[in-house]
């Protein structure tokens, strides 16, 4: 059996509202890659932050290469050897990387600091990890990549030997990610051992040795990554087969046609775009980044005031101009960005909910908050929105559950259109395969969806057809039935 580096023993934590951890224990080898895998709010962050001396623990113990330690800060951590690469970067973006990697440690002389010995110290700490960056140059002028590198450096230089990965590569790029991946590879071969929180897949087979997955604040198996599988690692996080989520597809070739479109323009960026949807159909709109999926979003929801076309809903045509006749004629707009174009950060998840249906819900200005605490409570309970209480800031929830609040705004608002832009982005399996079962549900209700997603896996899973977007134009139709990844890629790229 390998030396152990670190071993949890009944790891309690709470937070007001949320039971984080509830009696914890594993361990981790030395010199391993060790992932910690689970749904958004499952405990993942908490632990490496307990590790890392952000946190501590209510109950239990850590010990770490046989010692039990107990940190009061992180930087009696990082004097035992831990430290912590965080998602969000936690350094001072006007400083230069050689002052943020010496911030700690400032060299001086007299009361004078010395830039020569503390560019000297940057990039000796640099070399460490196998980095080569200007230590001169402004931490925030950097790529979020390379500002990673330095978070590293700044680790690994001041001794550490155990590294808490907390979601590494949420803001990478696909190349800048291969990267890290191969740093974290070199690390390994000198000894160091990483802690991986992911909930992505692909990284976790690719990284990791071992895997240990957390739900609802609770241990529930570790095991080596090679005896499992993607299908098992998820089940283990939701504890039930993503099967049970998968939308059962209906026929919807007789049914009404609540959506046409024809000849949507918009100068510079959309030509004649035409199409349909049917009550009960999720038609897929796949295309390459810039191909015009959101801009068709936006003209359809009156974002786009250059946009030209025809749109029907259930029949009629409607002119859409701005949001709230979108909103009137029952067509609603989950955007690509939820934080930014979706929700009111600093407002409760309830008011978040009924923001567009307040004049239904008031007299003379007056909000009844009684009819609007039941159909919030509807909807969370149908949605299983999980939320201490409605009355939380919608910006304490995870991910997946944020989207669910913009999910059940539409729905209270009765919307029969439902265009989705990347439902599923930033959130995590467990999330995704639900709303994946929720999309199949709202459809098989009669709803008329509209999904946009760059994961063609999963406009192949959930649609009945698929339009490909390139350039602005539609370049072509599929049916689902028929529809493969590669066919789709070709198309989207104009090949033939």
């Amino acid at each position: 059996m390998s030396e152990l580096a670190v071993r949890f023993e009944h790891i309690t934590k709470r937070f007001p509202g949320v039971q984080a951890l509830s009696d914890v224990s594993l361990d981790i080898a030395a010199g391993s890659v060790h992932a910690l895998c689970g749904e958004n709010g499952a405990g993942k962050s908490t632990l490496g932050k307990i590790l890392a001396g952000i946190h501590r623990p209510d109950s239990g113990r850590v010990i770490i290469h046989g010692a039990a330690v107990d940190f009061a800060t992180p930087r009696d951590a990082l004097a035992a050897g831990v430290g912590m690469v965080h998602q969000e970067l936690a350094f001072c973006d006007n400083l230069s990387v050689a002052e943020n990697l010496c911030l700690g440690a400032l060299p001086a002389r007299r009361g004078m600091l010395r830039r020569s010995e503390m560019r000297r110290r940057a990039v000796a700490m640099l070399a460490e990890i196998g980095a080569d960056l200007d230590v001169t140059r402004r931490l925030g002028d950097l790529p979020i990549a390379q500002q990673q590198v330095v978070q590293i450096a700044a680790a690994v230089g001041s001794g550490a030997r155990i590294l808490v990965f907390d979601e590494p590569t949420s803001s990478l790029t696909q190349h800048e990610a291969e990267r890290l991946y191969g740093l974290i590879d070199r690390l390994k071969q000198r000894g160091v051992t990483c802690i991986y929180v992911s909930h992505r897949m692909p990284e976790v087979f690719r990284l990791c040795d071992t895997v240990t997955v957390l739900r609802d604040g609770r241990h529930v198996a570790t095991r080596p990554a090679p005896e499992l599988t993607e299908a098992e690692i998820v089940r283990l996080m939701i504890g039930r087969d993503m099967a049970e989520y998968f939308p059962t597809q209906t026929d919807v070739v007789n049914a009404a046609e609540l959506l046409r479109v024809r000849e949507l323009s918009s100068p510079g960026k959309l030509y004649d775009i035409s199409f349909s949807v049917r009550a009960g159909e999720i038609v897929g709109l796949a295309g390459l980044v810039g191909a015009g999926r959101s801009e068709i979003a936006a003209a359809l929801f009156g974002l786009d005031p250059h946009a030209r076309g025809e749109i029907e809903v259930r029949g009629k045509r409607v002119d859409i101009a701005r949001p709230a006749d979108a909103i009137r004629h029952g067509v609603a707009l989950v955007p690509e960005d939820r934080k930014l174009q979706a929700l009111v950060p600093l407002e409760t998840c309830a008011h978040n909910t009924t923001l567009p249906i307040l004049p239904r819900l008031s007299t003379l200005s007056w909000i009844h908050r009684g009819r609007e605490r039941a159909i919030v409570d509807d909807y969370f309970a149908r949605l299983r929105v999980r939320a201490a209480s409605p009355d939380v800031l919608v910006s304490a929830l995870s991910g997946g559950n944020q989207q669910k609040v913009v999910l059940a705004r539409w729905l209270a608002a009765r919307s029969t259109v439902l265009i989705l832009d990347e439902p599923t982005r930033g959130v995590d399996v467990g999330a995704k395969a639900e709303i994946h079962g929720l999309v199949g549900k709202l459809a098989a209700e009669g709803a008329a969806i509209l999904l946009i997603s760059s994961e063609l896996p999963e406009l192949l899973r959930l649609a009945t057809r698929i339009l490909v977007v390139r350039e602005g134009r539609l370049a072509g139709e599929v049916p689902a039935s028929s529809a493969t990844q590669d066919g789709l890629l070709r198309l989207m790229a104009g090949l033939t």
